[in-house]
């Protein structure tokens, strides 16, 4: 090594050793969290937190200085900075103070699953560092801040199940590093942004899921640019036009879920090349053809819903090689032949609808056998025949209502797991006794055999339906009483039996059953009184009818106790009586309580059931299903009901029928009754009520349905348009005037003259009768006095006094 080389290493090295000792010694970056600006600025955040109920923020205060050890709060190791805030899941309620936009360093916000609500603040536009953004199952209100598109770092971001409102920015396409994109269950407008195709690193495009969007326009064929796409949720929205073709780009696609929105034309052959798809779901949509051939070819696929797609032609024989398919949805659809033997092959298929099409043929008698792991059969509706052996131990759900099956009813296997069993609308005969009673106790919630050809008694084994909560017999040919042992099914909601020849009177038992909402006896051979107990033990009906029984005795006034009712039938029996005059108790149809809904719903293990009903409305009964919830009813006719209609009846604001037809009611009809401004059928005809018609009926606006023929009513038909559009017959048998009769009131209203006649000397108008009574009552009372002066000397002697003090008066 040379001098000079030498020279120089020996000069640096003491330049720099006397470098070292001469720079100052400055002061180490703050630690133990002492940066004053993080911790000012997650004090703000939580003085706009107004509830804590699980208690996160109890470390956040001001006499604790190091922040980074408050619950949810991550710092860096270097800088002592706030980078995670993590609150989620906490309860909390409040607003999202701006200050937030003062934590510089934050790379991670997770907040899901609290009750924050107000805007997202735009201050988080300036945490550029942002990488996630997980706002979930919060109450957020107003527009995506355009600010949060500065974060050009973001890679998740996750704002589904919010209150947010406005179109998707534009600004989303300069999210470059955007992996993830949640906007699902909001109620966002518009299109989807063209320029979203600039966000070429996305693996999943949620803006659907149960959504309450509102997207419409065309699926952008751009979309087909984003390779990296492996999860497509759009579904419930309002997209229109064909399934882009080019999604078939997508190669690493597993999940394509666009139902439920408004797309049409075929199914793109290419969705058969995405090798990775699992899950394919295009229901709800208008479109062409049958099931597509190439469905063969998607050997991964575990869950398939074309349901509700107006697809056609024969169920194709194509599922031989899904063997990881464990739900198959065909629904609603027009399929016609037999279930192809294929379908037997998918070994882990779990969940099968084929519900609403044309399909034809039987069941194979070893279902439970090929198909150890279904769990769910829906085949309600269609053409399906033969006889049910058995059922197999597997399935919870087994729908098999409106096909052509017959023979007896099946048995349930031991250890069946069964929790909804519905073969109603079919033809089974024969008693019901072995699928009843053969087994122990059993766990199913819904049980329909409504609609059949059964008949015998019911059998007194409920004791083992312990978890039951509907139970339809309704339209048979059963006989007998109503079994006491359904006393101990404690959870019951439902029970209908209408439609059959059931005899006796209320077993006392029922009374136990405190959750019942449905109680439908109708059409049967029941007789008695109406116990009062149904009134103080069954509080939460909301339907009770018990028309066309023979039910005597007085309408009990416990039923006043029925606050939630909605439907009261005791339409067609024996019952004597006043209308009791404390209906008006009743909360629901007062108004009181605005309980109505749209679906009477019942919750099960396996999802809610919506119930339906046959009631008789505006002359004639219809089943109410989806809306059944709506309906609001009082049909007390047909009976031999006396006395006057209450007036506190007229509070009921929300009744729409009002059926008091053939009774012997007498007195007038309510003054307020135009008060009951729901009323669309109200039929008070056949009776012996007097009076006028009030004026206030002309502002019943909504009525469809209206009778008052063959009573005593008077007077002038009161005008109004509702009211005079109905025909004749509406008001026949009554001495009424005016339309829509054909009889005016000029008569009627004419003033009467019959004096002023009289003056005139009109002679035709003489009334000789009363000339006669007076001639001769005139003579009988002359006579009579002047006899009795002639044979009474003292009364004589009192009379010439009389006349002489008079005389000199």
């Amino acid at each position: 090594m040379s001098a000079k080389w030498l020279l120089f290493l020996r000069s640096f090295l003491f330049l720099t050793h006397l470098a070292a000792f001469s720079t100052p010694i400055h002061k180490a970056p703050a630690l133990n969290g002492t940066n004053v600006v993080d911790r000012l600025a997650l004090l703000a955040i939580k003085s706009t937190i107004k509830g804590d109920p699980q208690g996160l923020l109890t470390s956040w205060n001001h006499s604790s200085t190091d922040f980074c050890q408050w619950q949810g709060v991550t710092c860096s190791l270097h800088h002592q900075r706030v980078t995670h805030l993590n609150l989620s899941s906490g309860g909390l309620i409040g607003t999202l103070s701006p200050s937030i936009g003062n934590l510089s360093f934050l790379r991670v916000i997770q907040l899901f699953n609290n009750s924050f609500s107000s805007e997202i603040p735009p201050e988080i536009g300036r945490l550029f560092r942002l990488r996630q953004l997980r706002l979930v199952y919060n109450s957020f209100t107003g527009n995506i801040p355009a600010t949060i598109m500065n974060c050009s770092n973001l890679q998740f971001l996750k704002l589904g199940f919010n209150n947010l409102v406005g179109k998707i920015p534009n600004e989303i396409g300069r999210l470059f590093r955007l992996q993830e994109l949640y906007l699902y269950n909001n109620s966002f407008t518009g299109n989807i942004p063209a320029t979203i195709t600039n966000c070429s690193n996305l693996q999943v495009l949620d803006l659907g899921t149960y959504s309450l969007n509102n997207l419409v326009g065309k699926i952008p064929n751009e979309i087909g640019r984003l390779f990296r796409l492996q999860d497509v949720w759009l579904d419930n929205n309002s997209f229109t036009g064909n399934i882009p073709v080019t999604i078939t780009n997508c190669s690493n696609l597993q999940v394509l879920s666009l139902g439920s929105n408004n797309l049409t034309g075929k199914i793109p052959d290419g969705i058969g090349s995405l090798p990775m798809l699992s899950f394919l779901s295009l229901n709800g949509n208008i479109l062409q053809g049958g099931v597509p051939p190439f469905i063969a070819n998607l050997t991964m696929l575990d869950t398939l819903s074309l349901r509700n797609c107006q697809l056609g032609g024969s169920f194709p024989n194509l599922f031989h090689r899904l063997t990881n398919l464990r739900r198959l949805s065909l629904a609603g659809n027009n399929l016609i032949g037999t279930i192809p033997p294929s379908l037997y092959n998918c070994s882990s298929l779990e969940e099968l609808w084929l519900n609403d099409n044309k399909l034809t043929g039987r069941l194979p008698k070893n279902l439970g056998s090929i198909m150890p792991h279904l769990v769910a059969l829906w085949l309600s509706n269609n053409h399906i025949q033969g006889n049910l052996l058995s059922i197999p131990a597997t399935l919870h759900v087994l729908n098999l209502v409106s096909n052509n099956l017959w023979g007896e009813l099946p048995s349930l296997s031991n250890g069946s797991s069964a929790l909804i069993l519905d073969l109603s609308n079919n033809s089974f005969v024969g008693s019901v006794h072995n699928l009843v009673c053969a087994n122990g106790v059993n766990k199913i919630e819904f049980f329909s055999l409504g609609f059949n050809q059964l008949s015998g008694v019911i059998p007194e084994c409920w004791e083992k339906w312990s978890s039951l909560k509907l139970l339809y017999l309704s339209g048979n040919n059963l006989s007998g009483e109503i079994p006491r042992t359904l006393g101990s099914v404690p959870l019951l909601q439902l029970l209908n039996m209408r439609g059959n020849m059931i005899s006796g009177s209320l077993p006392s038992s029922l009374m136990n059953l405190s959750y019942l909402k449905v109680l439908d006896l109708g059409r049967n051979n029941l007789a008695g009184i109406i116990p009062p107990w149904i009134g103080i033990k069954l509080t939460m009906l909301k339907i009770l009818n018990l028309r066309s029984n023979n039910f005597y005795g007085n309408t009990p006034d416990q039923l006043c106790y029925l606050s939630q009712v909605q439907v009261l039938d005791l339409a067609d029996n024996n019952l004597s009586g006043n209308i009791p005059r404390c209906f008006n108790n009743f909360s629901v149809l007062s108004g009181i309580e605005s309980n109505l809904e749209v679906q009477l719903s019942f919750p099960l293990d396996v999802g809610s059931f919506i119930v339906g009903a046959s009631l008789v409305m505006k002359g004639r009964e219809d089943t109410y299903g989806s809306i059944l919830g709506l309906v609001t009813l009082l049909d007390l006719s047909s009976n031999n009901l006396s006395g006057q209609i209450p007036s506190e009846l007229t509070t009921l604001h929300n009744l729409q029928s009002l059926n008091f037809s053939r009774n012997q009611l007498t007195g007038e009809i309510p003054n307020k009754i135009g008060d009951m401004k729901s009323l669309e059928s109200f039929d008070l005809s056949v009776n012996n009520l007097s009076g006028e018609l009030p004026t206030s009926l002309s502002g019943l606006n909504f009525l469809g349905t209206f009778n008052v023929s063959y009573n005593n009513l008077i007077g002038r038909i009161p005008t109004g348009t509702q009211i005079q559009s109905f025909n004749e017959s509406s008001f026949i048998g009554n001495k009424l005037c005016g339309a829509p009769l054909s009889n005016d009131c000029v008569h009627a209203d004419k003033p009467d003259t019959t004096s002023d006649q009289k003056e005139d000397g009109g002679s035709h108008n003489v009334d000789w009768g009363l000339i006669i009574s007076i001639a001769l009552g005139f003579i009988i009372g002359f006579w009579g006095i002047v006899v009795s002066l002639m044979l009474n000397r003292s009364w004589r002697i009192t009379y010439f006094r009389l006349m002489r003090k008079l005389i000199k008066v």
